[in-house]
């Protein structure tokens, strides 16, 4: 089976003030103009594996620059009852990534990999947690997780999970179903922070 490894890295796109995540999806595809696979209209004829690895770098991507042009205090800041804010939002999707691309990959515990045990755990903030140091982290463990996956083929078996043995291509299914999930959370969020509803009139 062709696995259509790519081999790329991929930069991440920029999201404007007052702009959405979908937007700079398009502008980031339109960017990438010297890859031979740039965006989801130039995969479709492509092997599976790049057209997964195209959507899951976009996703990846976006969610990175959600943070772009905000101050320290509106990444932090609660606009829901559950602990998600954006910068907390990066830092759970960067657990996610080595839940799925060390835990269930390498069988590490995640002690020993230097993770929270519990999703909710994984969006709590430390006082150093800056826009800076969680795009890092972030970034880095893509890169990781790209590392990881690249000797692998759609079908090789993930042992690791707490689920049990899961194959890649189902693993890369879950990865894009839960990004795409926090970029429309990220989008939501964001659009409160720089384009708030005006408050009601009092009659």
């Amino acid at each position: 089976m062709d696995d259509g490894r790519s081999g790329r890295r991929l930069e991440r796109p920029s999201v404007p003030p007052g702009g959405t995540l979908r937007g700079a999806l398009g502008r980031y595809a339109a960017r990438m103009s010297s890859q031979p696979t740039t965006s989801a209209e130039d995969i479709i004829d492509k092997p599976a594996r790049i057209q997964l690895e195209v959507f899951l770098d976009e996703h990846r991507a976006a969610l990175n620059g959600c943070l772009d042009g905000l101050t320290e205090e509106q990444a932090r800041r609660s606009l829901v009852a559950s602990r998600t804010t954006l910068l907390g939002l990066v830092k759970h999707v960067t657990f996610v990534e080595k839940v799925w691309f060390d835990e269930a990959v390498t069988c590490r515990s995640r002690a020993e990999i230097g993770i929270p045990a519990t999703p909710d755990e994984s969006f709590i903030l430390d006082d150093d947690d800056t826009i800076a140091t969680v795009q890092l982290a972030h970034r880095e463990a893509c890169t990781s997780s790209r590392r990881a996956t690249s000797s692998l083929g759609l079908d090789d078996i993930l042992p690791g999970n707490r689920r049990g043995p899961l194959p890649l291509r189902w693993v890369y299914l879950h990865m894009l179903r839960e990004l795409a999930q926090h970029c429309g959370h990220a989008d939501i969020l964001r659009e409160q922070l720089l384009n708030p509803a005006p408050s009601a009139e009092i009659l």
